[in-house]
């Protein structure tokens, strides 16, 4: 007799060992995923303290928020928030995140 298909065991057995290894790399997704947030939130924390030494040079004074940049043209709408949703605002002439 020829088999030509999986039994209902053999399916069983494979869905709860594709299970398990979702399970144990799951954790492991969402700490690189924080991981990169951070990152990419540190990042933008730079270019906006280097649109904030644009700006002094252009007009002689740090600006007064995040919103003189963005009309300025120094940042996009965009890039006043980061990918974790903690939005961009300047504290002694440096760009923060909170």
């Amino acid at each position: 007799m020829k088999k030509d298909a999986f039994t209902l065991l053999e399916m069983i057995v494979v869905v709860m060992i594709v299970s398990v290894l979702f399970l144990l790399t799951l954790p492991n997704v969402t700490k690189v995923m924080d991981a990169v947030d951070s990152k990419a939130c540190n990042a933008l924390t730079k270019v906006a303290d280097t649109a904030v030494v644009q700006y002094k040079l252009d007009y002689g004074r740090n600006p007064g928020s995040i919103d003189d940049l963005v009309n300025a043209g120094y940042l996009t709408a965009e890039q006043t928030t980061c990918s974790n949703g903690s939005h961009l605002y300047l504290a002694d002439g440096h760009a923060q995140a909170h």
